[in-house]
């Protein structure tokens, strides 16, 4: 039953969803109301990290492609948040395609001390990812840990479903992801990180 089951960030609302899914996919529009309001949160932060002060157009488009092809889709509410993951990173390759203008960060230096405090470790640091700030240090990074970083804390996409959407292993999304949470906690000047990530990261020397 609850076998091989961790706790993960972002999914308390995947049973809710799951069924949120179900009945849209028959017909309620209510219940797409409720897939939306647990699913947009998370998305949008995703393509704040990828394409900036344009995520609420670039979601827009991604949620009438996901409406149009939800009679398509086959799973829980995991794989629902997955599958919208991989709609909108779509989306974002073609806003960026068309227009390469990233914005520029309006953050005091007040704002990055408020960020993280002298003793934080890198998963604490991530819990300011929501911030413009952090959004923008994440959009410096490398792109394979920053949408690494993205699915899996901001979404709230476990391993699997982050290599899913983005065509990769399984190891090397996992690791991608640990790089750069270290390298955002680095630069939210948190002290004192330790080595407390994944333990599977023999593929990456």
């Amino acid at each position: 039953m609850g076998q091989g089951a961790e706790p993960r960030r972002g999914h308390a609302h995947d049973g809710e969803l799951g069924a949120a899914v179900a009945r849209a996919q028959a017909g309620d529009e209510a219940a797409f109301a409720v897939a939306y309001r647990i699913v947009q949160p998370g998305l949008l932060g995703y393509l704040r990290g990828i394409v900036g002060d344009d995520a609420e157009d670039v979601a827009s488009d991604a949620w009438l492609e996901i409406a149009r092809d939800l009679g398509r889709f086959k799973g829980d509410g995991a794989g629902f948040r997955g599958w919208s993951a991989t709609i909108a990173r779509h989306r974002a390759l073609d806003h960026l395609r068309r227009q390469r203008v990233r914005p520029r960060s309006t953050a005091t230096e007040q704002d990055v001390l408020d960020l993280a405090g002298p003793h934080s470790t890198h998963e604490q640091a991530l819990e300011s990812i929501s911030t413009e700030y952090a959004l923008d240090l994440v959009r410096g990074l490398p792109r394979d840990q920053a949408e690494a970083v993205l699915l899996r804390v901001v979404v709230g996409l476990d391993g699997p479903a982050a290599a899913r959407v983005l065509g990769k292993r399984p190891g090397a999304v996992r690791t991608a992801a640990y790089r750069g949470l270290k390298r955002l906690a680095s630069q939210l000047g948190a002290e004192g990180v330790t080595d407390d990530g994944p333990r599977t990261l023999g593929e990456s020397k």
